[in-house]
């Protein structure tokens, strides 16, 4: 069993210096700006609508360009420079930002500003996802990349630990437009990071011609790699019945069932980071002939805390479950990522991650008009029992399988570049 003691070192020597510290600066200042203002976004969408539906709308118009041109991405990001790639799109979110600020504080806001922002925002996270999924693993080493991979989640879930409380109070005391404003300014962090990166060093000329392949390679490689496959559908899984809930219907849940302000809103939805960044520290720990077992009881968390969020009464028991919840789902989905970035050829990584990126990205948008069309029909309390139901029967039928696989990190071979 791994020591508390070698997880600090395996944290400490890949955070000591170099590239992979100054991205993680980079993007733990922007993802915190980036978390305040979809805090923002839930909070004036509620004082919009008041309909579920309305809110996984918006979900629907960002989702919809990342699944039409997310594999076009992966393969952009194999073939190009990943840091020009991701600089190009901080510079689109930045100006989105500051838009709709603009638009909230002068007064004009309407929901479809917001959906259309979504639509570009969904654009620009096509090419961004897959590079950034793409880009960690190459500012470390073979055998530090499921550390970095758990620090990346970490960092994903701290920054969202903190910035939807810290929105909750800037909006507060400053109105909902500071918040956009500020996520524009923290993007600067990212943006600096990036540029003091060096360019991927060039591989072998097989490497490169695998690079300039298109996407029929990637879903070859996935469909191949039995690991992989049922990975990817784990986190299918998991966008289609849980992250509606979290995401999308969590701000009408606190404010409709709990009956909450934005300051208590916020609150929740920065505690619900709690279980998260637990759940990604601990993917350090988790021994590889071990993942089949975590990933069985972060089943049974996930159930378990759908069904307690469903009859909560009262803030204190509503953080509880989300605590859990964050913390199952935080680990079901690191330890499905870790084995899929592990196994990945670095030639194809790009197009990989795309494919991966698709179960969360390409589905949440269907995802988010299912759950909240079931939440406006039947009520939230209900909805939150069907979704319970069907992603644990979902996880063990996808988990049923693989279990033999997950010990290995051997991948079946690239495939050969289609002429």
């Amino acid at each position: 069993m791994t020591s508390a003691l070698s997880v600090r070192e395996k944290m400490t020597s890949v955070l000591r210096g170099g590239p992979f510290a100054r991205y993680m600066t980079g993007e733990a200042i922007s993802m915190t700006g980036t978390w305040m203002q979809l805090m923002a976004q839930s909070w004036v969408l509620t004082t919009l609508t008041n309909s579920a539906a309305m809110l996984g709308m918006v979900n629907f118009a960002s989702g919809i360009p990342m699944l039409l041109l997310t594999m076009l991405g992966g393969s952009v990001a194999d073939q190009y420079d990943k840091r020009r790639i991701l600089l190009a799109t901080q510079v689109v979110q930045i100006a989105l930002a500051v838009l709709a600020g603009w638009l909230v504080v002068t007064g004009r806001i309407q929901i479809w500003h917001l959906l259309a922002i979504a639509v570009v925002l969904g654009i620009s996270t096509a090419f961004e996802m897959p590079s950034a999924s793409a880009l960690v693993p190459e500012l470390v080493s073979k055998d530090e990349v499921a550390t970095a991979i758990a620090i990346d989640r970490s960092v994903f879930h701290g920054t969202r630990l903190i910035g939807p409380a810290l929105g909750g109070i800037v909006i507060g005391f400053w109105g909902a437009a500071s918040a956009f404003f500020i996520n524009a300014a923290s993007f600067i962090a990212l943006i600096v990071a990036l540029l003091s990166l060096q360019p991927r060093k060039r591989g072998t000329d097989v490497e490169e011609e695998q690079r300039r392949g298109g996407m029929k390679e990637g879903l070859k490689y996935v469909r191949a790699d039995k690991p992989t496959w049922s990975m990817i559908a784990l986190m299918a899984s998991v966008t289609v019945f849980v992250f509606p809930v979290m995401v999308v219907m969590l701000p009408l849940y606190a404010k409709e069932v709990l009956s909450l302000g934005p300051d208590r809103m916020g609150l929740l939805m920065g505690i619900s980071g709690i279980g998260s960044l637990a759940g990604s520290i601990g993917l350090l720990a988790v021994a590889r002939e071990k993942r089949i077992g975590y990933l069985l009881m972060a089943t049974a968390g996930v159930g378990v805390a759908l069904v307690a969020l469903s009859r909560a009464t009262n803030f204190a028991i509503a953080a509880g479950a989300l605590i859990v919840l964050s913390l199952s789902v935080s680990t079901s989905i690191g330890l499905a990522n870790t084995v899929v970035q592990e196994r990945a050829p670095s030639p194809l990584r790009g197009r990989v991650s795309a494919i991966a990126g698709l179960s969360f990205f390409g589905l949440m948008p269907f995802a988010a008009l299912g759950i909240t069309s079931v939440a406006d029909w039947i009520g939230l309390r209900r909805a939150l029992l069907v979704a319970a139901a069907c992603y644990v029967a979902a996880a063990l039928a996808v988990l049923r399988g693989p279990a033999r696989h997950l010990y290995s990190t051997s991948a079946p071979n690239v495939p050969k570049t289609s002429p």
